[in-house]
């Protein structure tokens, strides 16, 4: 088990730094500010673009935040 010990260490200090340089940009972690996501199947269909529920469409990390602090 320290083997999947360490793997889930590892994941946490990059979401967390991850994270952090999100704050510092002031963007949405789950659509790193664009605002929107879009789901592409297949590189030959159109893709569906759809506002992120993260940040309801604002791209802004503050709205991100309190989402989650909502949950």
């Amino acid at each position: 088990m320290g083997l999947f010990s360490k793997f889930s260490e590892w994941n946490h200090a990059r979401q967390e730094k991850f994270l952090s340089e999100m704050e510092a940009l002031g963007s949405c972690p789950d659509c790193r500010g664009r605002g929107f996501n879009s789901y592409t199947p297949n590189e030959f269909y159109y893709s569906n673009v759809y506002d992120c529920p993260g940040c309801n469409g604002s791209g802004l990390y503050s709205d991100w935040a309190e989402s989650q602090a909502e949950m």
